[in-house]
């Protein structure tokens, strides 16, 4: 145990310490690279600010307009009958979205239900093992424009059903 503690505590000057050796070894000029790869990253982030922002505006319409509550109303009678709670479901579809927002959410389950209830529990693995499908094929799609996308919208969409399935039962063994 004292070996892993040591390692990550260590692990990150060590890649430096590294990088600068290998860097001089190889007789590159590091702080020119450094320059050109923080200008490139400022570039990415320039770009990728519209999309951010659009994503959190949206985010906050859906949640403010109330039609994240009528989706969530509508959609509950099916889940009821599947033994999916309603009071999940907001926190199913803004994770798809946002990570920030949907935490917000499960701050407020937590506050109603507390941490070690059902809720609390399943909100808890629900936010751990699922992603932000939306988001990052919005963000890292457009960073390096990939228009083709194939079937990671499928893919992503499933990984994170059976996330949310996988965190309603093992909170339900929890429980």
């Amino acid at each position: 145990m004292e070996f892993i503690t040591f390692l990550s505590t260590s692990i990150i000057p060590i890649m430096v310490i590294y990088i600068i050796g290998f860097g001089l070894l190889m007789k590159i000029n590091i702080f020119d690279v450094f320059i050109r790869g923080a200008w490139d990253g400022i570039k990415t982030v320039a770009n990728l600010t519209p999309t951010l922002i659009g994503l959190i505006v949206g985010v906050g319409v859906l949640r403010t307009s109330g039609l994240l509550d009528f989706l969530c109303d509508k959609l509950s009678g099916i889940t009821a009958h599947i033994g999916f709670p309603a009071e999940l479901m907001p926190v199913a579809l803004i994770k798809l979205f946002s990570a920030s927002a949907a935490n917000g959410l499960v701050f407020d389950i937590f506050k109603e239900n507390g941490t070690d209830s059902f809720l609390g529990m399943a909100a808890s693995i629900m936010m751990s093992c699922t992603e932000t499908v939306l988001y990052c094929m919005s963000v890292y799609f457009m960073a390096v424009k990939i228009t083709k996308t194939r079937w990671t919208l499928a893919g992503g969409l499933t990984a994170s059903l059976a996330g949310i399935i996988a965190s309603v039962v093992l909170a339900g063994f929890i429980t």
